[in-house]
Parts: structure tokens; sequence; C-alpha cells
């Protein structure tokens, strides 16, 4: 999703359940938070600030899930892995390497219990995942349940904003993209992606934005009173306005750059498919340089800042240019009008990253897990959204 790993200016959260209880950590301090029921060892673990007991206890969970998984890991012990540390917001993943050689040398733990901002069904991501892998689009899967997933351990990193601005990159995430677009998942709702997020994450917004705004400043409170036209009918009668005509074709609908990974071999790899569904292609090109516009780590209140793009047709035209050398097309003329139309729907889906981005920020605003605030995040977000609209129904 948004704000990659690369993007996190100050501090991360976890939430785990563990012995019945819900946690939230912080890495950068001892804070913990839980409700529902809770043992007596967690109970003494909490009261302590003891996060090591509960990350111990989660490291030995996952150890003895891959010992089940993996014969060659029968013979080690806890103490022979590395284990990384948790990322993510509503899900979190997890690196575990052995110091040993065994078979797998690697793999990324996946917790997908507990998330509140799902598009798809649990059937239905998981199927969209295993088919993206059969295709060698996502990694590996070992393991699969609606808790947790098991895959593949890739060896790199995730691309910074300025990668996005190399030729050879641009050039591996349309043919990675190109892949993507011709596979057909045959569990994925007929609904695009924009009304899955309208239906789904609406409601989670009116609850931030109605039964939870005393929990807010002054001045943003004032903020989500302007937010509520977010979720209206009318705002999504402006989206589906803003939609190109044309076939829905599956897309991963989330392919700004900290969800592009590039391996130490120099191959790319497309990351996180909890959004894949069907739209017009043309948003994933747009939504890709969406989070190049954004400056973490500010040191005065909200702390972000939205600058003016650094990305232009050119840039947005070489993408899809590398796209289009997949394809066969009968004359170079042909070729020209497909790229035209390819180029003037993304520009039209720029505008529709802020809107997704502004509906994702809200259900962080109520427990901030960075520095910046979300309201505020969502309040520019969706006036960028608004004047884009308003510029685009006056062409």
């Amino acid at each position: 999703m948004i704000f990659g790993s690369n993007a996190l200016p100050e501090y991360y959260s976890f939430e785990l359940i563990l012995l019945g209880v819900r946690f939230r950590f912080f890495t950068a301090s001892s804070h913990i938070q839980l409700d529902h029921r809770m043992s007596t060892n967690a109970s003494r673990a909490i009261l302590a600030g003891n996060e090591g007991y509960l990350q111990n206890y989660l490291k030995a969970k996952i150890f003895r899930q891959c010992q089940k998984l993996f014969p060659e890991w029968a013979t080690l012990s806890i103490a022979d892995l590395e284990f990384d540390d948790p990322k993510g917001f509503s899900s979190f993943t997890m690196g575990i390497r052995s110091t040993i050689p065994v078979q797998p040398a690697a793999v990324l733990y996946r917790r997908l219990e507990g998330k509140v901002n799902a598009i798809l069904n649990f059937e239905t991501e998981k199927e969209v995942f295993l088919t993206l892998g059969a295709h060698d689009i996502a990694a590996h899967c070992y393991y699969y349940d609606k808790t947790c997933r098991i895959e593949a351990f890739y060896q790199g990193h995730t691309l910074q904003a300025e990668d996005l601005f190399e030729p050879e990159n641009l050039r591996q995430i349309a043919n990675q993209l190109y892949r993507f677009h011709q596979l057909k998942p045959p569990s994925l709702p007929r609904q695009d992606f924009f009304e899955l997020l309208h239906n789904k994450w609406g409601k989670i917004a009116k609850q931030v934005l109605e039964k939870e705004i005393a929990i807010f400043p002054p001045n943003e409170r004032a903020m989500c009173e302007e937010l509520r036209e977010i979720y209206s009918p009318e705002t999504f009668e402006k989206v589906n306005r803003c939609l190109p005509d044309g076939e829905l074709t599956f897309c991963h609908n989330d392919t700004y750059h900290g969800n592009i990974f590039k391996l130490d071999s120099g191959e790319i790899k497309l990351l996180d498919f909890e959004f894949s569904c069907l739209n017009n292609k043309a948003y994933d090109f747009s939504n890709l340089f969406a989070e190049t516009v954004m400056r973490h780590q500010q040191p005065d209140y909200p702390y972000f800042m939205i600058a003016e793009p650094g990305y232009g047709d050119h840039e947005l035209g070489m993408l899809i240019n590398f796209y289009l050398d997949n394809a066969d097309f009968n004359n170079q003329e042909a070729r020209n009008k497909e790229f035209q139309q390819l180029l003037h729907d993304t520009k039209i889906m720029l505008m529709m990253s802020d809107y997704k981005y502004a509906m994702a920020a809200l259900p962080l605003a109520t427990d901030p897990i960075q520095k910046i605030r979300f309201i505020p995040y969502a309040h520019q977000r969706f006036n960028k959204f608004l004047a884009a609209y308003k510029q685009f129904t006056r062409r």
C-alpha cells in the first residue's frame, strides 16, 4: 500500500494477536495498546513493558511453523535464524534467514490476520497471489491460510522514488505489468477497483470522520468535516466520470515505487497484490509515479509536504512505449494510435491516486503510526483530486 518502508520517517508499528490479545508495537517507544482477553503471562509482559517477550513468542511460533513445512529446518534451533524487524500496516511482513546452509535459505512471513482495508475476500486474494506466483510474477508460496502466508524471500531492495527515472527500471516494470495484464483470475469481482474501494473504504472513512472526530485537534476536526464529502454519492459520481472507457483489465492497482523490488541480480519484481482486481490498465501507469511527490520527515506540522510532480509526458510516454514493445501491431499507425490513447488515459487517471490515497490515509489517522498527520494528508490529497476534477470537467 502507500507509505513504503523507504518513506517511514521516524518509526512504524505492527499489530499481532497473541494469547487472545491484540497488540500494537511502536519500534521507537515501549508503548503497547491492547484489548480483548489476555493471559496472565501476556498481562505481566505488558505491565512490564516487555516487548521482547512478545516478539520472542512470535518468532518461536513462526519457527515451529517453518519446521513443519521445511524438512531441512527440523535440525535447526531458533538461534540459527536471523529475524528482520516486522514491517507493515494492516498486516506485517518479517524476513527470516538461516545462518546454516539449508533449503530454503530464507523465507518471508506475512501476517494476514486482522486486515481492515481488504478489497478482496480471502479466497479471491489467495487465488490472485497463487495465480501470479504460478506465472513468476509473485514470489513462490510455501503456505497460505487466513492467518498468514509464507513465501520465497527476495534478496534486494525496494525502489526509491528517483529510481523510476532510470529507463532500464521503467522497461522492466513495463514488462512485468504487461505480463500481469494478460492474466484473468476467474474469481475476480465484476466491480472495478474504485467501486470496491468506495464501498469498502467509504464505511471506514465514515466511522473515522463522524464517530471518532473528537480525538483530533480542532484544526483537524474542521478538515474532518470537509472530508466527509469523500464517501458521498456525489464524489463517487465524480470518480466514475474520470474513468476512461474501454475494457477492464486485471490490474495491480498499487504500483508506487515502494511496491517495486529490485533483486540483487538487477531483475525487477512487483510486490503487494492485495488490491489487484479489475481496472483500466492506464491506472497502473499513472499510479507508479504517484508517491514521487511526497516529501517525508519535514520538521514542522503536519510533517510532510506534497511537492510539484517531477515527471511528465516524457516519463509516462517512455513507460507506455516500453509496455507496447511487448505487443504485436499490424503497422506503426496502429501502435501510435494505441500509444496516444494510453497516454491520454494515463494523464486523466493521475488524479485517481489522490482520491485513493486520501481514502487509504483515514483508517491510519485514529492511531497514527508515523510522525506525519494523516488527516491533513487525506485533506490535501482529496483537495488535489477535486482541483484536478474541476480542470478535467472544463476540457
